[in-house]
């Protein structure tokens, strides 16, 4: 008998195919905007050129352009000459799917405080069809350590919490499940795990289904890679029973078996669990926040100025999942078009577009709600930001528009010195020159006063430091605040003092820092608002 013949779909084909099996009313621009914005995802760094986007889209390059200039007007990427850069503005997407799960900010602090009290890692995971996805990752800082980000996505017969789901499968879920694996044997589709060495028979997954129906629990023994392990718990919806999300307690085979796992720590699995069901049955319906407000205008403004390098059904397209957030989980189309302020008719045609891309999915009582797919735009690789790579970007504009050096610093275990974490210098002959590591006193210098919050300083809310820490040196620094207000760095621009009085630092250059740090700290917020920026 013959070799049974795969044929893989390339991402190209893949863009083609969504948009000639689309309705007649979706919106093309926004397929293709959705296409670009996955292909920037599952690509290294989340950056790719021009020409590899216009290769694996297979879309025109005229229309490449056109949609990563959009993209880059709502600063969801940064255009870098021919490069294309996923931006921390992207993950807004992202926040509205937890926002309106509301699973992340209720149960999160509970998988914390297990992973502190085990020692091991710990996360909560969501049915995505026949795949898992992360939505809360407590991880232990160890050499061995897992790499798994918030939104990844894994095949559901290769991880613990994917037999708990699928026991809520139906005939269609389990049929598309076999054809998936007819079509993908090595798990091609699945970039965060290793391609599957050693193929197991569809009965295996089933049968792991069964015994989880029965145990109300599943391990993973080594079924992504060689030396992991985990166990899960189902988290149920007090309201329906059903599952609301797995938790899980990951660990690797030099610390437990798989066995050891479940006989050691499946006790108190269950009782975080259990806290995690009072946490939901008791947790009053939180009040809808504000929707962003002026979406449409914005938009018309931005192609009126733009022209033909602006799609605005792309961006209004996308502007329609800002829509939803915490307290907004279920939109009817009215209420669609009200927060965003589009017509109608457009907001029903981008959710029709949407629903098609499986970022959206209709209720029968005529709402509409994220699905967790949208977490595949842009949120594991950025997911991995920290403040030196949201700061980079804003401070080389800095840099190149006051011909200054400009740096980022945080304040060290000691609180003695700073440590510089990001740089952007200038091309004078004689110019602040500090490499990215270096350890200075932090009450010499204008980015430690302002880490050190003295009451003059944060009074001010800068600081300027004349010639203290070395003959000729001015700098002057302002604060970078996290989501709660709260200091975490400092950017300053710094300078020969020949070149500028004291007088034109705080004229000239601190407005231009003022608001570089604005730009900084609004990335911040919304990189920061469901993940662990860190500061290094």
């Amino acid at each position: 008998m013959p070799a049974a013949h795969t044929t893989h779909v390339t991402p190209a084909e893949a863009v083609t195919s969504a948009e000639a099996v689309a309705p007649a009313e979706a919106v093309a621009p926004l397929l293709r905007g959705i296409a670009v914005l996955r292909r920037l995802t599952e690509a290294d760094g989340g950056t790719l050129s021009l020409s590899s986007l216009e290769k694996t889209t297979g879309l025109a390059r005229s229309t490449v352009d056109r949609l990563t200039a959009t993209l880059a007007r709502m600063g969801y990427v940064r255009l870098d000459g021919r490069d294309v850069t996923l931006a921390p503005r992207l993950m807004e997407l992202g926040n509205a799917y937890l926002a309106a799960l509301r699973l992340p900010t209720l149960l999160s602090a509970r998988a914390d405080a297990l992973a502190d009290e085990l020692d091991e890692s710990v996360s909560l995971a969501v049915g995505d069809r026949d795949g898992i996805r992360f939505i809360h990752q407590a991880t232990r800082r160890r050499a061995m350590s897992l790499s798994f980000r918030i939104g990844d996505l894994l095949p559901a017969e290769r991880t613990a919490p994917g037999p708990l789901f699928a026991t809520e499968w139906t005939d269609a879920d389990w049929h598309h499940w076999r054809e998936r694996r007819a079509a993908d044997p090595t798990d091609h589709i699945f970039p965060a795990v290793p391609p599957r060495e050693h193929p197991t028979p569809d009965e295996d997954f089933v049968a792991r289904t069964s015994t989880a129906a029965s145990d109300d629990h599943a391990l993973d023994d080594q079924l992504i890679e060689p030396g992991l392990v985990a166990l899960s718990v189902p988290v149920r919806d007090p309201g329906t029973g059903r599952l609301a999300c797995v938790a899980s307690v990951v660990s690797h085979t030099s610390r437990h078996t798989a066995p050891d796992l479940r006989t050691a720590l499946l006790p108190r699995l269950r009782a975080t669990v259990a806290a995690m069901e009072t946490d939901l049955r008791t947790a009053p319906p939180p009040p809808p926040g504000p929707p962003r407000a002026g979406l449409a205008t914005w938009t018309g403004a931005s192609k009126q100025e733009l022209g033909r390098e602006f799609v605005e059904s792309l961006a209004r397209g996308l502007t329609v999942l800002t829509a939803f957030g915490e307290g907004r989980s279920a939109l009817t189309l009215t209420q669609v078009a009200q927060a965003t302020g589009l017509a109608r008719a457009t907001a029903r045609r981008a959710l029709i577009t949407l629903t098609h891309a499986a970022l959206i999915t209709p209720a029968p009582d005529a709402t509409y709600a994220l699905t967790p797919r949208v977490l595949s735009l842009g949120f594991p690789p950025l997911s991995r930001t920290t403040l030196p790579d949201i700061a980079q970007p804003y401070l080389t504009a800095l840099a190149d528009r006051v011909h200054e050096s400009t740096s980022l610093a945080v304040l060290s275990d000691s609180g003695e010195e700073i440590q510089y974490t990001a740089r952007a210098s200038t091309t004078r002959v004689l110019s602040a020159r500090v490499t990215v590591g270096t350890r200075l006193p932090a009450h010499a210098t204008a980015l430690g006063r302002v880490l050190l919050a003295s009451p003059e300083t944060r009074a001010r809310g800068y600081a300027l430091v004349d010639e203290e820490l070395e003959a000729g040196l001015r700098a002057i620094a302002v604060p970078v605040r996290d989501r709660t207000g709260r200091v975490v760095a400092a950017i300053n621009v710094a300078m020969h003092a020949a070149r500028r009085t004291p007088t034109a630092c705080e004229t000239e250059i601190l407005p231009e820092l003022s608001r570089t740090a604005t730009a900084i700290e609004a990335d911040l917020r919304v990189a920061g608002r469901f993940v662990h920026v860190p500061p290094t």
